[in-house]
C-alpha cells in the first residue's frame, strides 16, 4: 500500500469519555484513517501505544495518573515513528507549550469540525507541524525563546502573572497579600497595573485572560 492510499492509524487519548467516544465515533466515519486505540490516562496511552503501534496519536493533556505532557514525552522518545497531537480547550494553554516541548508535532482544538482534526492528522504524518495560526507565531517564538514570558503575557510581570493565577483562583486581596506576605495596598497597586497593561476593567475580564492564557484551570 503505498503513501497516497495508506489509512492513517490513529488512537484518542482523553479522560472525558463522552467527549473521547464521540469523537472517536466521528474520526472512525473518514475513510482516511482507522481508530487502532482509546486511552483514559497517560498511564495507558503509554501502554495502548506499544501495543497498538499508531501513526499519530490524539492527546489530551489534563489527565489523572500521568498528564499528556509527561506521556508524549515517553511516547516519543520510545515510539519515534508515532507522532502525537495534543487536544485542547484553549490555544495558549501554557500545557501545550510544555506538551509542544516535548516533542508533540502540534495541536487542534477539541471543538474544531472532525474534517479539521483529520487534516491536521494528515499533516503531522507528512512530517507537518499542525498550529492553530491565530496563535502559532507567538507560540514558537516562545518555544525558540525570541519571545519571553514577559511578552507572552503582555508585558506583566512575574508577580503580577502570580497575583492573577490566584486572583483568578478566586482570592480576595487581602487572601492575596496574606499568601504572598506582602500589604493589601501593594496587591491593589498589581492589579491596577495589570488591569492597565491588559486594557481590563473587572475582576471578570482578569479571570477569562487568565483561563485563555491557561493560568486557571477551568
Amino acid at each position: 500500500m503505498n503513501s497516497v492510499t495508506a489509512v492513517v492509524r490513529l488512537a484518542v487519548v482523553d479522560d472525558q469519555t463522552l467527549f473521547r467516544t464521540g469523537l472517536t465515533r466521528m474520526l472512525d466515519e473518514d475513510p482516511r484513517v482507522e481508530i487502532v486505540g482509546q486511552a483514559a490516562n497517560g498511564q495507558a496511552a503509554i501502554q495502548m501505544v506499544a501495543s497498538t503501534h499508531p501513526d499519530v496519536v490524539l492527546m489530551d493533556v489534563k489527565m489523572p495518573l500521568l498528564d499528556g505532557v509527561e506521556a508524549t514525552r515517553r511516547i516519543v522518545a520510545e515510539h519515534p515513528d508515532t507522532k502525537v497531537l495534543i487536544l485542547t480547550t484553549f490555544d495558549a494553554d501554557s500545557y501545550v507549550i510544555q506538551a509542544l516541548k516535548a516533542g508533540a508535532s502540534g495541536y487542534v482544538l477539541k471543538d474544531s469540525q472532525p474534517e479539521a482534526i483529520i487534516t491536521s492528522v494528515l499533516a503531522v504524518v507528512s512530517g507537518e507541524r499542525v498550529m492553530a495560526s491565530a496563535v502559532a507565531n507567538r507560540v514558537l517564538d516562545m518555544l525558540t525563546g525570541t519571545t519571553t514570558p514577559k511578552e507572552f503575557y503582555d508585558g506583566l510581570t512575574a508577580r503580577e502573572i502570580e497575583i492573577l493565577r490566584l486572583l483568578a483562583s478566586g482570592m480576595a486581596n487581602k487572601q492575596i497579600a496574606y499568601r504572598l506576605k506582602i500589604s493589601e495596598k501593594t496587591v491593589r497597586n498589581h492589579v491596577s497595573n495589570m488591569y492597565a497593561k491588559l486594557e481590563i476593567y473587572d475582576r471578570a475580564q482578569a479571570v477569562l485572560y487568565a483561563v485563555r492564557k491557561g493560568l486557571v484551570e477551568v
